[in-house]
């Protein structure tokens, strides 16, 4: 599920792959707005599917075990935590809790702080299911 789901750098939210162009692709806003819009090659586009989280045991951990974690301990709900205006305490005593293990030195607090808001964004609009699906064999 979260491959089909796109972060675009220099705009804000989450979009979700509709379809791909010539040369771009047709995205729509994960929220309750649902705009459709084009992005264009010359935009740097990552799946949440590909991003991945620095740990301690100089390994990484995908971001959908992170939002498995987030969902365990909030039972799938929203977290009442502004990612724009909790403290940075809070929001590391947050990140804590979803990885315990994250590396210190190469994880920001603006990490966490997208990590939040794309959870949040994520379980407002129904998707609390992160798990990876296994591609199927042939």
């Amino acid at each position: 599920m979260l491959r089909t789901i796109l972060v675009v750098s220099g705009k804000p939210g989450l979009y979700k792959l509709i379809t791909r162009g010539n040369r771009s692709l047709i995205v729509e806003t994960v929220d309750a707005q649902k705009r459709r819009l084009p992005i264009f090659n010359s935009e740097r586009v990552v799946s949440l599917g590909d991003i991945s989280i620095y740990t301690d045991d100089d390994g990484e951990i995908k971001l959908s075990e992170v939002f498995e974690n987030i969902s365990k301990e909030y039972s799938a709900k929203t977290v009442n935590l502004n990612p724009k205006k909790a403290s940075d305490e809070d929001i590391v005593a947050f990140f804590t809790k979803a990885l315990a293990n994250y590396d210190r030195d190469r994880v920001h607090i603006h990490d966490m702080r997208k990590v939040l808001s794309w959870y949040n964004i994520l379980v407002a609009a129904g998707i609390t299911s992160f798990k990876e699906e296994e591609p199927a064999e042939k």
